[in-house]
C-alpha cells in the first residue's frame, strides 16, 4: 500500500468515527430534547391545575362573600328587633289597661298610636308576629309552656298565647310562649 493508500484509509477511518461520534450526539440531543419537552408538558400541565383550582377557591370565596353580604343585609335588624321587643310587650300590657276617664282614654290612644308605629316599622324591616292561637303547635316557632286538657279544641292546637313570637324574614327571632292542648 502506498502511503497515499494509507493516509486515504486512515482519513475515512476518522471520518466513520466523527460521524459515529456525531451521530451518538445527535441521539443524545434527541433524547434530551424529548424528555426536556416531556418535562416542561408536565410542568405546563401543574401549572394549569393550580390555576383551576385557584380560580375555583376564587369563585367560591366570591360567592359565600356575597351570601354572607346578603345575610347580613337581610339580617341587619335583628339586633335591633330583639331589644325593642321587651318595650312592644309592655305597650301592649298598657293597651289593655280599662280607660275609666276621658283623659286616661287619651292616653291610651296615643299609647296605641305609637304601638302601631313600632309595629309597622318593625314589618318594613320584614318582622312580624307568630300567629300562635288556633294554630298547630309547632316546636320551631312556639315554645310551650303549659298543657291543658280542653275538649273544645284539637290535639296539639295551640289554646292560649302568653308571649307573641316574631319572626324575622323566615328566621326565628323569639318563639312565642304558649298553652297547648293535649
Amino acid at each position: 500500500m502506498t502511503e497515499d493508500k494509507k493516509t486515504e484509509d486512515l482519513v475515512e477511518n476518522e471520518a466513520a468515527e466523527a460521524e459515529e461520534i456525531f451521530a451518538e450526539d445527535d441521539a443524545t440531543e434527541e433524547e434530551s430534547s424529548e424528555s426536556r419537552i416531556k418535562e416542561l408538558e408536565a410542568k405546563i400541565e401543574e401549572m394549569d391545575n393550580r390555576y383551576l383550582r385557584l380560580q375555583a377557591d376564587f369563585d367560591n370565596s366570591r360567592r359565600r362573600s356575597n351570601m354572607e353580604m346578603e345575610a347580613a343585609r337581610k339580617y341587619r335588624s335583628q339586633s335591633l328587633a330583639t331589644d325593642l321587643l321587651q318595650a312592644l310587650d309592655n305597650f301592649e300590657r298598657a293597651i289593655q289597661v280599662e280607660a275609666d276617664n276621658e283623659q286616661t282614654k287619651s292616653l291610651l290612644q296615643g299609647m296605641d298610636m305609637v304601638y302601631k308605629g313600632l309595629v309597622d316599622a318593625l314589618k318594613k324591616e320584614g318582622i312580624e308576629a307568630i300567629e300562635a292561637v288556633g294554630k298547630e303547635f309547632d316546636p320551631h316557632l312556639h315554645q310551650a309552656v303549659m298543657q291543658v286538657k280542653d275538649e273544645s279544641f284539637g290535639s296539639n292546637i295551640v289554646v292560649e298565647e302568653f308571649q307573641k313570637g316574631y319572626m324575622l324574614h323566615d328566621r326565628v327571632i323569639r318563639p312565642a310562649m304558649v298553652k297547648v292542648n293535649e
